[in-house]
């Protein structure tokens, strides 16, 4: 991969939201996000469990954990 700079040497990166440029420097308060839009995209995303991880949970009628089942 390789490290793109602008102007002032400051680092080039990917917004992971948008997928458009964003500067990776103290200079921008969002990064890695592009602009409070993105930064506020991505945290509505983890506030509604876009984010998951999937699991294998027990059903609703089972219970969890019993060590009778065990």
């Amino acid at each position: 991969m390789t490290t793109r700079l602008n102007s002032k040497g400051e680092r080039i990166v990917r917004c992971p939201t948008c997928g458009g440029d964003s500067i990776y420097a103290t200079s921008n308060a969002y990064r890695p996000f592009c602009s409070a839009r993105c930064k506020g995209v991505d945290l509505g995303a983890w506030a509604s469990e876009e984010f998951r991880m999937p699991a294998e949970a027990p059903p609703d009628d089972e219970p969890f954990g019993d060590p009778k089942i065990q």
